[in-house]
């Protein structure tokens, strides 16, 4: 029982730290830049992001393991995991439109995008892949969804901050974003190595 929640935790502090998706995979960045810019949004596209990942993880591992391996269906694996993602982005894109409008509004297309985010695509393909157990899975996609919402926070924080400081014309916007993400990133490699799964 020790060793197996010693492997569950490893799983998580590795898809969250040392293998983020955004730092070290560089997946997801057309999100990780539009929501950055508030708090708020941040914070609210965190928590929708990690409960879809973990839920996908869920309903994709069951499919992939009692449905397709069965049925030799393999090779759908990606058109599958895509169908379980829309669906579930359907699903929360209706559930937040009538639980918080006001962040639904705030979200925008950024919600909808959630669908075609490579690295909810990429944590079924990896837990298919790797052979993960059930748990291991939803492990892998708590993770991989708290390493985002990590990501997230930490850039909207310092974006945050950027609105009222003295940032050169041609830097601005985007060009500050970009050079702000390489730092976090080149401070993110020195979690490599820590674990060895």
């Amino acid at each position: 029982m020790g060793s197996e929640f010693t492997k569950l935790f490893e799983l998580i502090i590795s898809a969250s730290l040392i293998n983020n998706f955004v730092f070290t995979r560089f997946l997801g960045l057309c999100i990780f830049f539009g929501v950055s810019k508030k708090m708020e949004t941040a914070v609210g596209m965190s928590i929708t992001f990690t409960a879809v990942m973990m839920i996908n993880a869920s309903l994709s591992w069951l499919i992939f393991n009692y449905v397709m391996i069965p049925l030799d269906i393999t090779f759908l694996k990606i058109i599958v995991f895509i169908g379980v993602v829309a669906g579930l982005v359907q699903a929360s894109d209706t559930i937040m439109r009538k639980v918080a409008p006001g962040l639904y509004y705030k979200l925008g297309i950024y919600l909808a995008l959630i669908s075609t985010n490579c690295i909810i695509l990429a944590v079924p393909l990896i837990n298919a892949g790797e052979k993960y157990s059930f748990i291991q899975s939803l492990a892998f996609g708590l993770g991989s969804g708290l390493g985002f919402a990590l990501a997230l926070i930490i850039m909207a924080s310092i974006r945050e901050k950027l609105e009222l400081a003295d940032v050169p014309a041609p830097f601005k916007g985007l060009p500050m974003a970009f050079v702000i993400t390489g730092l976090i990133a080149l401070a993110f490699t020195g979690f490599s190595g820590l674990i060895t799964l």
